[in-house]
């Protein structure tokens, strides 16, 4: 018995290792102590509805680098076929070199969107730059990842994007059956795991910057136990 019970136990360590090692440059507080005011409701749209009227995220937790003045604004809505992103940055000097498919437009002046369904095995990103040059790919981690391109994103996902007052902006939609090409039955609804940044390797202020705090010693958007919980109105 006693054999039998040593033996559970040295499996369950070697399961929890499992773990551990899987989380690799991920490894932080995550999701412990998140407060609910980092949630964010999707509201469901119709034909008459505007962006004025969709809550605003504000995309301001600045990591890893200096103060800077550079900010970011994130909303998301949704209808039957589509989720409908807009994202907007406070930005003086802008960056937009990369023109191609998955260019490092993270390099440049980048506003990016991460999400994952919660029982998913993986995660989406979509970073993009003012030239509407998208970086799309999938995978359960940053070092795990298939890179998407198609000859027809910026019709396909709707991109536009322009200059502002005071920076920049973005907009596109996620059709449904974009998302179900890897999830078939899924529909809008529940719960939905999002991360929205605003980046620039390259700019004149390299910077990170996150709607959610991340506890980590060095630069990773790509760790998901850091996204923020969104729920479907």
């Amino acid at each position: 018995m006693r054999t039998k019970n040593t033996m559970k136990r040295i499996i369950a360590s070697l399961l929890m290792l499992t773990i551990l090692t899987s989380l690799g440059a991920c490894a932080g507080t995550g999701s412990a102590g998140r407060k609910k005011e980092y949630d964010y409701v999707i509201k469901r749209i119709d034909n008459s509805s505007g962006w004025e009227s969709i809550p605003v995220a504000e995309i301001d937790k600045v990591l890893w680098t200096d103060g800077t003045d550079i900010r970011a604004f994130g909303q998301l809505c949704y209808d039957d076929d589509n989720l409908y992103v807009h994202l907007r940055a406070v930005e003086k000097d802008i960056r937009a070199e990369n023109t191609e498919p998955l260019s490092p437009v993270y390099e440049d002046s980048c506003l990016e969107l991460f999400f994952m369904l919660p029982d998913g095995n993986g995660y989406f990103n979509f970073e993009m730059n003012l030239n509407g040059c998208l970086c799309l790919q999938f995978g359960p981690d940053k070092a795990d990842r298939i890179n998407i391109v198609r000859d027809d994103s910026k019709d396909y996902f709707n991109i536009n994007t322009g200059l502002t007052d005071d920076g920049w902006e973005v907009f596109y939609r996620i059709p449904l059956r974009f998302i179900r090409l890897f999830y078939p039955d899924y529909s809008f609804g529940g719960e939905l795991m999002v991360g929205m940044y605003k980046c620039g390797n390259k700019t004149v202020k390299k910077h990170y910057i996150s709607w959610m705090d991340i506890d980590l010693e060095k630069p990773n958007f790509h760790c998901p136990e850091f996204f923020g919980k969104a729920e479907f109105e």
